[in-house]
């Protein structure tokens, strides 16, 4: 079956590929398993063992044997490096940045991005996104969220926008038009 190219990167070749990417060289001082690759992305074993060794062979990621585990990393001396890790962290790399973000905070119990990148991640063409559209469901502090926010644009190189709803807004049986058309329209969850 072939695949299609990625509506956020048409010239990366999958989606699959872009989350590889976005984990490995938007985290570029952490060393992962092919194992664990496969679990944060969601990408499968014969699809994650298949890429890595394409970017083990072009160098730009870096593989050594532990054990029975293959770690790989990013290749930060590769010359492309800085404008590969540019590229993949405002395309694919809002959803692992989102998730180490918002990790530990307290009272964001549902998170999705929504509004054109999420279009584009879902595979509606369009032109590529100005900014990123958050929403967390719960009941956290917009001055938490403001300084998440923050965070999040200075990691991605892209403005970053979040929208908090309640959980009662979010789960109501008579949404207001806004809930409506977020319900409506794709939804990409991070948390």
């Amino acid at each position: 079956m072939k695949t299609l190219p990625a509506q956020l990167t048409p010239f990366i070749r999958s989606d699959a590929l872009g989350a590889l990417l976005a984990q490995t060289l938007g985290f570029p001082d952490q060393e992962n398993s092919l194992a664990d690759l496969g679990r944060l992305t969601g990408v499968s074993a014969p699809v994650v063992h298949r890429e890595v060794s394409r970017l083990v062979e072009t160098s730009i990621l870096l593989d050594r044997q532990v054990g029975r585990n293959r770690m790989v990393r990013a290749n930060r001396d590769h010359p492309l490096f800085t404008h590969m890790h540019a590229i993949i962290m405002a395309t694919y790399g809002p959803v692992p940045v989102l998730q180490e973000i918002f990790t530990d905070v307290i009272g964001v119990d549902q998170l999705y991005i929504y509004g054109s990148w999420a279009a584009r991640f879902t595979g509606e063409a369009g032109p590529y996104p100005n900014d990123l559209d958050v929403l967390t469901i719960g009941d956290t502090s917009q001055r938490v969220l403001s300084a998440k926010a923050a965070t999040a644009s200075h990691q991605l190189g892209i403005t970053v926008n979040i929208t908090r709803l309640t959980i009662e807004q979010w789960e109501s049986d008579t949404p207001s038009p806004f809930v409506q058309t977020l319900r409506s329209h794709p939804l990409v969850q991070v948390i």
